[in-house]
């Protein structure tokens, strides 16, 4: 019996199949195009060239390394000189620029805009937010409500040395005692509602005129008799419609009873002296900056 005996021929083309079939379909047995073929081992030795030449295979730490040292972070670096070299002499004018003179200068200034927005958009965000309107105990820097003042001068050592934090010794520092072991349950209602209405809210007469000396006594000292905060301490001014960590009966008993200590990173050490320059420049244009 010959080969072609055994082989399935199709009656129209004269070629034999593979032996499937689907629905009375057969599928021809055909060889596949000669060029498809070499592109096909062409492909697989490229592939294992280029797992050999350029980092490919994941280890446990790092992938390999690859015979030509290639390295996408190397070569982002290598963007990154480029730019600084470039713009190396208006960075050093902005390094050394005072401020609050700025505006005298137009093209610093839209540099030191610019800069600042990539500084603060890296750096700042993740707390203030992309377009700098804060959350709950993180400050807006779009209003003019500022806790250490909203000048140059202020914002930027604000930057440089932080708040409340242990790694720089000049970071702004304030505390608020917390009145939980101090005042009575009665007492915290009291004072409540005393913030309430000098801030111009819903408040419970009887409780908020029983709290005024509770607050002069224990409170003036830090946010004044009028309760308009003090800036030198950080005291925040209890009589318009801006907090930082909310208003509400609830959000103001938990200040009262357990106080805030929000913290802030130095960025002295970890900022060029231009890129501090920058980020202060970009939130004193935000809109709040005086």
């Amino acid at each position: 019996m010959s080969s072609n005996d055994q082989k399935d021929i199709d009656e129209v083309t004269g070629t034999d199949t593979t032996g499937h079939s689907w629905d009375g379909i057969k599928e021809l047995n055909n060889p596949l195009p000669r060029w498809w073929l070499w592109t096909f081992y062409i492909t697989i030795v490229w592939a294992i060239a280029y797992t050999i030449a350029y980092p490919a295979w994941p280890m446990v730490s790092k992938a390999t390394a690859g015979l030509l040292g290639y390295s996408t972070r190397g070569e982002v670096a290598q963007d990154i000189a480029r730019f600084e070299d470039a713009n190396a002499e208006i960075s050093a004018q902005l390094a050394s620029a005072d401020l609050n003179v700025l505006n005298e200068n137009p093209e610093l200034m839209r540099y030191a805009n610019s800069a600042g927005a990539a500084v603060y958009r890296n750096n700042c965000s993740q707390c203030h937010g992309s377009g700098a309107a804060g959350f709950t105990g993180y400050p807006n820097l779009l209003d003019d409500d500022w806790l250490w003042g909203g000048d140059f001068d202020n914002i930027e050592y604000t930057i440089r040395h932080g708040i409340r934090n242990e790694e720089d010794w000049d970071a702004r520092y304030s505390e608020m005692t917390a009145y939980d072991d101090i005042f009575s349950n009665e007492e915290v209602d009291q004072v409540v509602q005393y913030v309430r209405l000098i801030s111009g809210q819903e408040h419970d007469a009887a409780l908020a005129e029983a709290g005024t000396e509770l607050f002069l006594d224990n409170c003036a000292a830090c946010h004044g008799d009028d309760g308009a905060g003090n800036r030198d301490l950080g005291a925040p001014n209890l009589t318009d419609a801006i907090w930082l960590y909310g208003g509400s009966v609830d959000a103001l008993e938990q200040t009262v009873r357990y106080s805030r200590f929000g913290v802030m990173p130095p960025w002295g050490e970890r900022l060029t002296e231009a890129q501090i320059k920058a980020v202060t420049a970009y939130v004193h244009q935000l809109g709040g900056g005086e």
